[in-house]
């Protein structure tokens, strides 16, 4: 059989990469005969560069950027030959570097200078993927960076945007695109900071604080961009680049045709897909579901192997999911976390004996 190994990352325990590794590596234990296929994926979120890089090429340039909270952070800007300077957010303002959360204070300043990085690197267009953010400022502190001025600071997370009126939104000399999936608005019942804030740690009477921050925010720039698809975006930086200009593009679509997933997917007999949490959620453009859709169009069956496995056969199948499996029903929680390398190949290992034909 041939079988196409293309995962997401496995958030807190493992990248993109060592889960298709220890996928392929525990299924070549059952069935060796099996030609395996490794295309990690990604969605936009951490990952997104390193992805693209595997797949692409080009030259990876280190830089140092504020983190959300003010601490010196390495990132990187990745540079193709045709001229576009991929970033990925999350390096500078993600989850993992929100420490306690502190969500009101968090700045994406650091993705600001992501794109001045670009822009220095002779880049000829910006491709931003987010996802990940432990941030909720709109996108204001990346606004700053590049040198908008406003009265009330930008740089001092959403907090800082209390009583904002006057916002001056600079020029970016590049073409930007967001890279996201993720088509909330800024503000409101389905805004950045409903669906997304009590994830990065804000409290439930909080969130209608931070809403409004944002609200005014919209209203001191482009009440109408706050409404596109998109806006709400990794805590609203979507809004922020589409007030630079930024077109919109499905990031697990974005990282799908740069690793030729729909040739890879009709080439092969059998496509596993997989990530740390395989809930509902995934049909949010998180990448199970997109690949489970290129699988479908190239009529090949899909399977899932995560960390957790939190719906049921009917949502399963409503996600373009054969089956899924689960890691922590298989090992338990402890050795999930402890080992997640081990412990999925050996999953890889047992769901091959359902459905390799060897």
């Amino acid at each position: 059989m041939r079988i196409l190994v293309a995962p997401d990352k496995f958030a807190g325990t493992l990248t993109a990469v060592e889960a298709a590794e220890a996928i392929a590596s525990g299924w070549r234990r059952r069935a060796p005969g099996d030609e395996l296929d490794l295309a990690p994926m990604a969605d936009g979120g951490p990952g997104f560069v390193g992805v693209l890089h595997a797949a692409l090429g080009g030259d990876l340039l280190a830089v140092t950027v504020r983190g959300p909270h003010g601490v010196p952070t390495p990132a990187t800007v990745l540079l193709v030959p045709d001229g576009t300077a991929y970033v990925e957010a999350a390096q500078a303002c993600g989850l993992h570097l929100s420490a306690g959360g502190r969500a009101e204070e968090a700045t994406t300043y650091g993705v600001g200078e992501l794109l001045l990085a670009a822009v220095e690197a002779g880049a000829e267009r910006v491709v931003v993927g987010l996802g990940g953010s432990g941030t909720n400022d709109g996108g204001a502190g990346l606004l700053a960076a590049l040198g908008a001025t406003a009265d009330r600071p930008l740089d001092a997370g959403a907090a800082g945007l209390a009583g904002i009126t006057r916002v001056e939104v600079p020029r970016y000399p590049l073409p930007v695109v967001a890279a996201t999936d993720v088509d909330n608005p800024l503000t409101g019942l389905f805004g950045a900071t409903k669906v997304y804030g009590p994830q990065k740690g804000v409290p439930e009477d909080r969130l209608p604080v931070l809403d409004g921050w944002l609200e005014e925010l919209a209203v001191a720039t482009d009440r109408r961009l706050s409404l596109e698809k998109g806006a709400g975006a990794a805590g609203g930086l979507g809004f922020a680049l589409l007030l630079l200009g930024a077109t919109r593009a499905p990031g697990i679509g974005m990282v799908a045709d740069a690793v030729r997933l729909p040739e890879r997917c009709r080439e092969a007999d059998l496509v596993i897909t997989g990530e740390g949490a395989f809930d509902f959620s995934s049909r949010s453009g998180k990448v199970p579901y997109g690949v489970a859709e290129i699988a479908a169009e190239a009529v090949r069956p899909c399977i899932a192997l995560a960390g957790q496995v939190l719906v049921g056969a009917r949502e399963m199948r409503a996600l373009g999911i054969e089956s899924a499996y689960s890691l922590v029903e298989l090992v338990g929680e402890e050795r999930a976390f402890g080992d997640p390398a081990g412990a999925l190949a050996d999953l890889a290992e047992r769901v091959a004996r359902t459905w390799s034909r060897q």
